[in-house]
């Protein structure tokens, strides 16, 4: 569900009890979370939150930039592993080498073809 301004920003109550009760205490520990959903606000500048991402829990230290994003935002649930075609072959086998040495010096000129007859 969206959030309008007149409703304000979804902070997790369980989320923000457990700072809440850090900042009192004086502790900095990682805080384990399932809340994606929840906006970050002012107070969890400074913590180290273990954002579950689906699989894994991923560690997002919370920055004065991050305030008013979401806390799923910063934990990304699919890897990217790479673009395909024609473009990422060829770099793929340029760095592979045995084939790239094969081909002669670098900066040697392509080996000519014969001219067409007539």
């Amino acid at each position: 569900m969206s959030r309008s301004l007149k409703k304000g920003p979804y902070v997790d109550a369980k989320l923000m009890k457990k700072v809440s009760g850090m900042i009192d205490r004086g502790e900095k520990k990682i805080v384990k979370t399932w809340a994606r959903d929840c906006d970050i606000p002012p107070e969890f500048v400074g913590f180290t939150f273990a954002v579950h991402n689906g699989k894994e829990f991923t560690p997002v230290y919370v920055t004065e930039q991050m305030v008013g994003h979401k806390l799923g935002e910063f934990s990304w649930t699919t890897k990217f592993k790479v673009h395909g075609g024609k473009m990422s072959a060829a770099e793929a086998a340029a760095k592979t080498g045995p084939s790239a040495a094969s081909a002669g010096p670098a900066g040697s000129a392509p080996a000519a073809t014969p001219p067409p007859a007539k």
